[in-house]
């Protein structure tokens, strides 16, 4: 299917669901996060973002990075991929498991989404997107025996655009694919480049825009997490607790939450349960980690720690959450422009690993999701560790988990920083514990 046969069935497939103007209005992404969100937003004096202006930003920046490793092009499939290049979506955390809808982005040429059955009107509010076509899936669930044969159909589409647009460049870059994908690029001749390390750095550095997106991105995720405070109270179970944040950063335009990372008491040391039917019992400590995807499709990453109900705080409590808190507040400002990961990882405060518990990392990168980099402890430093630098616009979580190994409670602390031209701006704004602090 060439070109402009695919142009001509794009339009046949929009003009039969609905009329052109009625689609860009029904489309979610047109609609925006809604009055409560909106209302809220205003009041507090954040800016909207502009777009279309976020949307030619990433591109470009995909492109440039593109260009720089010398590739035609590049086929994703991860959704959060598609959407940083394309702004497009579609099921998101149904496509991350299922193989159903890719896109190529050419370094100089069309960028083409390839939707599943009947889902090809989804894209046609998008100026970005020059063409929409049919997607051919090889994966199990839908092709069955003839994976391998419906592989190499997707393979000849796929090798006719590098040839029609790559100008004899055959380096394509990929970021996920099935070993049959694999296999059938590399059969016709195409060289295959880590598309995950071009999308990756090419998400490093976050426009201005894109800051005002993830601005009332935060913003509404605090907002949540404040409805969630109003029924934190004894009796009430981990799940029940979540499902106040989860409703509420919903009803602001957010997307979805990547885990269920909210324990107490017991369960809050070691780290990483997810939340569970446990009643919260008076005087407990309570830790929760947001890992939502919020508003304009921007990741809100915060952690916090919150005691249940009307007792004193214990010593104990207190002394592990001033460990926590005193942690981030250091990592936080040793944060500036040129600073090497390494340096990250070796005047970050760490408490003795022997004695206490510590979460995977001390920063990481954050976006549309986490991101590049991630940043280890000095134990973990190895002649496989990877250097960078901190460049003004790039954005990181700052972690602590403290929780003694020989047992007692455990806190989760997280901030998120945008590193600027002189140093660093703390994003998020929700208050710590003082009456948790020694």
């Amino acid at each position: 299917m060439n070109f402009s046969n695919n142009k001509r069935h794009q339009a046949k497939i929009a003009a039969h669901a609905v009329g052109a103007e009625d689609i860009f209005i029904l489309n979610r992404h047109s609609q925006g996060p809604g009055a409560l969100a909106e209302e809220e937003w205003q009041a507090a004096g954040l800016v909207a973002p502009d777009m279309t202006t976020i949307r030619e930003y990433r591109l470009k920046k995909v492109r440039d990075q593109l260009k720089t490793d010398d590739c035609a092009g590049i086929l994703l499939y991860d959704p959060l991929n598609i959407r940083y290049a394309t702004d497009s979506t579609n099921m998101s955390l149904w496509t991350s498991h299922n193989a159903a809808r890719y896109a190529l982005v050419m370094t100089e040429g069309p960028v083409i989404i390839f939707e599943f059955d009947a889902h090809e009107f989804l894209s046609n509010h998008n100026p970005l997107i020059t063409e929409v076509r049919p997607a051919i899936t090889y994966l199990y669930f839908t092709a069955g025996e003839f994976s391998d044969k419906k592989a190499k159909l997707w393979a000849d589409e796929i090798m006719d655009i590098v040839i029609e647009f790559g100008a004899g460049n055959k380096r394509l870059a990929l970021d996920h694919c099935a070993p049959e994908g694999v296999h059938e690029l590399q059969a016709h001749g195409l060289e295959l480049v880590n598309g995950e390390a071009v999308m990756e750095l090419a998400r490093l550095v976050k426009s201005e825009e894109e800051m005002h997106a993830m601005r009332r991105s935060i913003f509404a995720a605090e907002k949540s997490m404040s409805v969630m405070r109003e029924h934190f109270h004894p009796g009430i179970s981990e799940t029940r607790l979540w499902s106040y944040l989860h409703a509420e950063m919903l009803s602001r335009g957010g997307e979805w939450i990547e885990t269920r990372l909210l324990a107490a008491g017991p369960r809050a040391n070691p780290w990483y349960q997810e939340c569970s039917s446990r009643p919260i019992q008076n005087g407990e400590l309570m830790s929760f980690d947001t890992d939502l995807v919020g508003a304009y499709g921007y990741c809100t990453d915060i952690s916090r720690s919150w005691l249940c109900g009307d007792q004193t705080p214990t010593d104990a409590q207190k002394d592990i959450y001033t460990k926590a808190y005193e942690q981030v507040q250091h990592n936080i400002s040793i944060l500036r422009p040129g600073m090497s990961f390494m340096e990250m990882t070796n005047e970050a405060l760490e408490y003795p690993e022997n004695e206490y518990r510590h979460y995977s990392l001390q920063y990481h990168g954050v976006g549309l999701c986490d991101e590049y980099p991630a940043i280890p402890f000095t134990w973990e430093l190895n002649e496989l560790s990877y250097d960078g630098i901190l460049y003004p616009g790039m954005v990181v979580c700052v972690e602590s988990y403290v929780g003694r190994r020989d047992g007692g409670p455990g806190v989760k602390l997280e901030e998120q920083v945008l590193i600027t031209e002189t140093g660093y701006e703390v994003l998020s704004k929700y208050p710590f514990e003082k009456h948790l602090l020694r």
